[in-house]
């Protein structure tokens, strides 16, 4: 997984007073859980963009003013509900021989044939699945190839599976799908209908062919009369 840097310092004073000084500087407060004692730190707010602003999944190396690297990965994070700027951050630290579950992106590659050739939708059900592994083993995203796909057929969580890292959700549990679309059943629903208006039309009414020789025989014996 690909991992990325950001500077930081640590903060001497955590009350509400430092943190709004901070946010106001245009730093972000934030916290390190998981090692012996929570770090607190500040780093400048760009320095999260290419961490929050991406659908990609990264692993994160603060680097301290003292020289201290942590490597860790992102827990929380809390926006500002008018302005959306980042208000606090949340990391987890991470230990090389501990596992840890992080949210992985679904990555979708392909066209599949039950879009292309029978006007199929794709309906992606999960865009993001849980993974739990070794720090080294985290996937950068998980492939959903759906090249292959017509219609209603899925690609599930064990289609996904690999033996480096493990997936906390049931192998049954779909991920995408290909559905028939409404204007394809639509097509289909008329075909029926003007299928049976036709046999409906082509097709005597019983009994209507022998009445209408009854009726001619009728007529005939009137006029020999």
């Amino acid at each position: 997984m690909k991992s990325i840097t950001i500077n930081g310092s640590k903060r001497e004073h955590v009350g509400k007073v430092a943190t709004k000084a901070l946010r106001n500087a245009g730093k972000v407060p934030c916290v390190i859980y998981g090692g012996e004692n929570p770090i607190h730190f500040s780093a400048d707010e760009l320095s999260f963009s290419k961490l929050v602003y991406t659908g990609d999944a990264h692993t994160v190396v603060v680097i301290l003013e003292d020289g201290n690297k942590i490597d860790a990965v992102m827990q929380d994070i809390q926006f500002h509900p008018v302005s959306d700027k980042i208000l606090h951050i949340d990391f987890f630290q991470l230990h090389a021989g501990k596992e840890i579950s992080m949210n992985i992106p679904v990555r979708f590659e392909g066209t599949a044939p039950g879009v292309r050739d029978s006007g199929g939708l794709l309906s992606k059900n999960k865009r993001k699945l849980t993974v739990r592994a070794l720090p080294k083993n985290l996937p950068d995203f998980l492939l959903a190839d759906v090249s292959e796909l017509n219609l209603n057929d899925s690609i599930t969580v064990a289609d996904l599976l690999e033996e480096t890292f493990n997936i906390l959700h049931p192998e049954n549990q779909v991920v995408c799908q290909v559905k028939m679309s409404r204007a394809t059943m639509s097509v289909e629903d008329e075909d029926e209908t003007e299928e049976g208006a036709e046999g409906a039309e082509g097709a005597p009414k019983e009994g209507g062919e022998a009445k209408a020789e009854e009726a001619k025989e009728g007529g005939e014996a009137k006029a020999d009369s």
